[in-house]
């Protein structure tokens, strides 16, 4: 169960501004909310915790509350029929708690431990009502997640589970980039079986999929949570959308 505690700064929606020219880095994510509009929100909001594992909720409930990450990695999954399919890993700046006909779209649970920001839905519907530059933050969220689930659709197109490996390892760098932090080594908090499930593999398809790019030397595991890009050349072909296709021809050992 979440652990309620008192508020503190108010909730923080973080995403890449469509609108705003000139990033000093790219695909730099911006707050999206003024000071004003963090602290309406934590006039509603509660902050609820939750150990590595817990579930948040469940596909079908009743949507009653949005969440704001403020720190730890959530998991957003469906649940069907062959086991869990992992959408998507939240990060603290995100937004979840979507609903369609006031029920929740998908399940979600604590990757690893979590703090967030609970907001009842009737509150924040209130809020936006009356605030309209917060409805455009929220839309631009919403327009990032959407290109999100694009890129993972795009991801689970490919046939190799290396490649799928390596999109995956790209993205959470450029990620850590956006956020600007060191990138000389890419940080995976969420477990292997959370990330097969993302990728839709196995968990043994995954493992070997480590164990090809580490015997070429493409990346290198310090440990179970912490990857280095060794060739950065290799990687980023095998990241390239556009150079996948013609990289398989020229592999004799498939990846």
């Amino acid at each position: 169960m979440p652990i309620e505690t008192s508020r503190a700064g108010g909730p923080a929606i973080r995403a890449v501004d469509p609108w705003r020219p000139g990033n000093p880095r790219q695909g730099e994510r911006h707050q999206l909310l003024s000071d004003h509009e963090r602290a309406r929100l934590a006039k509603i909001a509660a902050v609820v915790r939750f150990g590595k594992g817990d579930h948040i909720y469940r596909e079908g409930e009743p949507a009653e509350a949005v969440f704001n990450v403020v720190s730890g990695v959530v998991t957003a999954y469906r649940a069907l029929a062959d086991g869990e399919h992992v959408t998507s890993f939240l990060h603290p700046g995100d937004l979840f708690g979507l609903s369609e006909e006031g029920r929740y779209t998908n399940g979600t649970k604590a990757a690893t431990a979590v703090v967030a920001y609970k907001m009842p839905v009737s509150a924040v519907r209130r809020i936006l009502a009356t605030d309209p530059e917060l409805d455009v933050g929220v839309i631009v969220k919403l327009c990032e997640n959407l290109r999100e689930s694009q890129r993972h659709a795009l991801l689970l197109t490919r046939k190799r589970a290396a490649t799928r490996l390596v999109m995956f390892l790209d993205l959470q760098q450029n990620l850590q980039l956006s956020r600007g932090e060191p990138t000389s080594e890419i940080h995976l908090p969420m477990d292997r079986s959370s990330i097969a499930a993302y990728l839709g593999i196995t968990l043994a398809a995954l493992g070997r999929a480590f164990r090809t790019l580490t015997s070429k030397k493409v990346i290198a595991a310090r440990n179970r949570r912490h990857v280095k890009i060794l060739n950065k050349e290799a990687f980023n072909n095998l990241a390239d959308m556009a150079s996948v296709e013609d990289d398989t021809k020229h592999t004799h050992a498939p990846l």
